[in-house]
């Protein structure tokens, strides 16, 4: 089963992964964790050029170097696991490129989605939980921060709300997606999380 998990900076994803992981580890169950960008040295040097460094890139290029990762992890990482029989847990995936470099940063959709594809190879999660935060209560996280961790921690309102209403968009479609509150304490978050990934595991 893939499962990944989705939103807004400061929504929360990093502590929930940490906070599964530990549930599943609890049931004897095994998992890998992985994030985007990241999970394969190729995808860990497009982070440190990306989040790190500063790079000023164009859009475009931003999705080229996103889904160039994205490539290698699914093929490196994520699928060997799958076909092992693993669950796999990751921090991020398609559909960020879609929120923020779609809807955040204004680039084609259809296009977008066509190089998503080029880079899963239709790889498609099972679960996705997109842990949603209004942008006023992000901003309030993000500015008990000393700094911020990566570029699109330091843009506008604007854009993090065009994110937050691309993936909005993006759950209506059901299926696949569950949208939590991530308002709420970590330790409920974590409990409402459960609640929709222990009985898909179970079965």
């Amino acid at each position: 089963m893939f499962l990944t998990i989705e939103g807004v900076e400061g929504s929360g994803k990093t502590t929930l992964v940490q906070a599964l992981h530990e549930r599943f580890a609890l049931a004897g169950i095994d998992v890998l964790v992985t994030r985007e960008p990241g999970g394969t040295p190729a995808g860990n040097a497009v982070r440190e050029m990306i989040l790190r460094s500063r790079l000023d890139v164009t859009p475009l290029t931003e999705a080229f170097l996103m889904n160039g990762a994205r490539s290698e992890h699914v093929t490196e990482k994520i699928r060997p696991a799958l076909a092992e029989g693993r669950i796999v847990l990751c921090d991020r995936f398609a559909d960020s490129t879609l929120a923020y470099q779609g809807y955040g940063r204004g680039l084609d959709l259809p296009t977008l989605r066509l190089l998503c594809l080029a880079a899963t190879g239709g790889l498609e999660p099972d679960l996705t939980l997109l842990l949603d935060l209004p942008v006023e209560r992000l901003r309030d996280r993000l500015a008990e921060r000393i700094a911020p961790e990566d570029p699109f921690e330091g843009e506008d309102a604007a854009f993090h709300e065009r994110v937050r209403h691309g993936y909005l968009e993006l759950a209506k479609s059901g299926g696949r997606w569950r949208i939590l509150d991530a308002t709420l304490s970590p330790e409920a978050l974590v409990d409402a999380a459960w609640d929709v990934v222990q009985p898909l595991v179970a079965s």
